[in-house]
């Protein structure tokens, strides 16, 4: 089993030059992207033009998988296990969490029909999972997930919301959270001359 760990981020601005809005999502190089499976937006933030702003996100290993549009319906996950979705008289349940493909989240469907099934991710005070990617229409989810994190600049998609086709902008940002410490400071800037954002690690020689 993986071990458990917390990442803290804090995005921060200090006289950006120029109101942004940041997009945080989670890299996947799953087959049939945008046909079966859909990145989803994780966090959104605005930044202001002038002035200090920040923005603290908080990511944990402890993922999810739930059916989509149903709410309570979610089954903690950790890479190598696999779950059951099995419809009962008062609705839908995943099974207790068994041992796997080492590496991969399995969620096997054993209802009558395709389900949108997602991967979120838990953290402590939610009051619900957040999900990162979403599979349509399907009866087998097999996903390998690793965490890692891309930002972006685009004022075109909110939070949660699936992606039906790549992100018409470069990233400008992109890191394994595995690699970082615990809690971790990144500054995002813009160069005036050319409007070019970057985001660098505070702290880092």
């Amino acid at each position: 089993m993986a071990s458990a760990f917390v990442r803290d981020l804090t995005f921060q601005t200090d006289d950006l030059g120029k109101e942004a809005t940041l997009v945080l999502m989670f890299h996947s190089d799953m087959e049939c992207i945008y046909h079966k499976s859909f990145p989803v937006i994780w966090r959104t933030t605005s930044f202001g033009e002038m002035g200090r702003y920040s923005m603290r996100v908080t990511y944990t290993n402890q993922l999810a998988f739930s059916r989509v549009q149903i709410k309570g319906w979610e089954r903690i996950m950790q890479n190598g296990k696999k779950t059951t979705l099995t419809q009962t008289y008062d609705g839908f349940e995943f099974s207790v969490p068994e041992h796997g493909l080492p590496g991969y989240l399995e969620a096997i469907n054993e209802t009558e029909f395709v389900q949108d099934i997602a991967i979120s991710t838990m953290n402590p005070g939610d009051s619900k999972p957040k999900p990162v990617l979403y599979f349509k229409d399907v009866d087998v989810v097999k996903a390998k997930f690793a965490p890692i994190l891309r930002a972006y600049i685009s004022s075109d998609h909110q939070e949660t919301s699936v992606l039906q086709g790549a992100i018409c902008t470069d990233s400008i940002w992109e890191q394994d959270l595995t690699q970082l410490p615990e809690c971790t400071t990144l500054t995002l800037r813009r160069e005036p001359a050319t409007g070019h954002y970057t985001i660098t690690q505070e702290g880092v020689v």
